[in-house]
């Protein structure tokens, strides 16, 4: 392991190479002290010691024979693929808009009508436009209040005549600006 260098290597070499049983186990217990004062930021972590013992067991190649005061890693578990984790496949029925604009569009269509649901009616048709227009590079607000209707499940009905969606321009060289930004501080 390379964070350890090469004479704790061999000092592990060394270890392994011992005949007598008890002078190996004494000669790990030193390599273990040694290989904590390496890193003493580590130790607050709860299995710091079991993680040396699995550290000193890969580096001798699993070639150590001394009876581990913890369950060490084996070889075989070292090189095994980790298991598949299986992640929430929400069905979303427009992408571009998100699993949490959807949630917001169903707790707004059941609010009780007044200032406070037009208000985040307002809000929300914004941000559909935003993030329509990431994905897309035209939109047309009846499309936005169609798509509305639609996640609503028919309860919010907004038309073009009732509300206009601010325009949105996106800005497409913000890294050139940032880089030129960068550029201009420098010369200075």
């Amino acid at each position: 392991m390379p964070e350890y260098g090469r004479n704790i290597q061999n000092m592990v070499n060394h270890c392994v190479a011992i005949e007598d049983r008890e002078e190996r186990k004494k000669c790990a217990y030193a390599l273990i002290d040694v290989m904590g004062n390496m890193f003493p930021h580590l130790r607050d972590v709860n299995d710091f010691k079991h993680i040396l013992w699995d550290h000193l067991a890969i580096m001798s190649d699993f070639k150590l024979d001394i009876d581990y005061p913890y369950e060490v890693i084996k070889k075989e578990d070292l090189f095994t693929a980790p298991g598949h984790l299986d992640y929430s496949r929400p069905t979303m029925e427009y992408r571009h808009y998100g699993k949490l604009m959807e949630k917001m569009i169903q707790v707004a269509a059941e609010m009780e009508e007044g200032e406070e649901k037009n208000y985040l009616l307002r809000l929300l048709v914004t941000q559909m436009k935003k993030s329509y227009v990431q994905w897309n590079k035209e939109v047309d607000d009846e499309k936005i209040f169609q798509d509305l209707y639609e996640l609503s499940d028919g309860k919010i009905n907004m038309t073009g005549s009732d509300y206009t969606i601010a325009n949105v321009k996106m800005n497409t060289n913000t890294n050139r600006n940032k880089l030129n930004n960068i550029r201009a501080q420098r010369r200075k």
